[in-house]
């Protein structure tokens, strides 16, 4: 059984033309080409989706470029990936990249590991990050907006009895749950 070329193409914005991606997929051999107008951060692709949900074992998806199928690297492998569950081979054009070969599955595989290497990198330089910080009396997050002046405040204020907590709030410039956070919960029973 001979394989099947299915093209897909992705321009970013209505105003784009597809033609150039388009006639380089036919003359590739493309029996069938797949069109998305929109931006690759966009999480729904209609064409995508059409196409993924056709095709057959021994097909192999082409595009002009790499960054014409994933939104992201990590996106990028994960659909490569995904077709080749399916029996299904991969083919870029420009980057001269083709799964159903030795050096594409090669090239491939060296990706997903870099792309793994560089999310565990991330991930541990966030924890040492983390550790450092609290090791210097930090923790994280957004410092607060509150302090015990302006805690000590609010209080005063609440309890006078003369304002209300979303006065208070305005006047100090802050939310009024910054100000229910802040205040004394058995207080607090009712704005009055």
């Amino acid at each position: 059984m001979k394989e099947t070329l299915i093209g897909y193409a992705r321009v970013s914005t209505d105003d784009q033309n597809a033609s150039l991606q388009v006639d380089a997929l036919k003359k590739a051999g493309c029996v069938k080409v797949f069109t998305d107008h929109a931006s690759g951060s966009k999480a729904s692709r209609p064409e995508l989706d059409r196409m993924l949900d056709q095709l057959r074992p021994r097909d192999i998806v082409v595009v002009w470029r790499l960054d014409r199928l994933g939104r992201s690297l990590k996106n990028l492998i994960e659909l490569v990936e995904d077709v080749a569950d399916k029996g299904v081979g991969f083919r870029s054009l420009s980057e001269s990249i083709d799964t159903t070969t030795a050096n594409g599955r090669l090239f491939f595989s060296i990706m997903g590991a870099l792309a793994e290497f560089e999310r565990d990198l991330i991930q541990e330089r966030t924890k040492a990050g983390l550790l450092a910080a609290r090791a210097r009396g930090r923790v994280g997050g957004r410092p607060s907006v509150m302090n015990a002046k302006k805690i000590d405040k609010a209080r005063k204020l609440y309890d006078s009895r003369q304002h209300t907590v979303a006065d208070i709030a305005e006047m100090l410039n802050v939310s009024v749950a910054t100000i229910y956070r802040h205040l004394d919960e058995r207080s607090v029973i009712h704005d009055h």
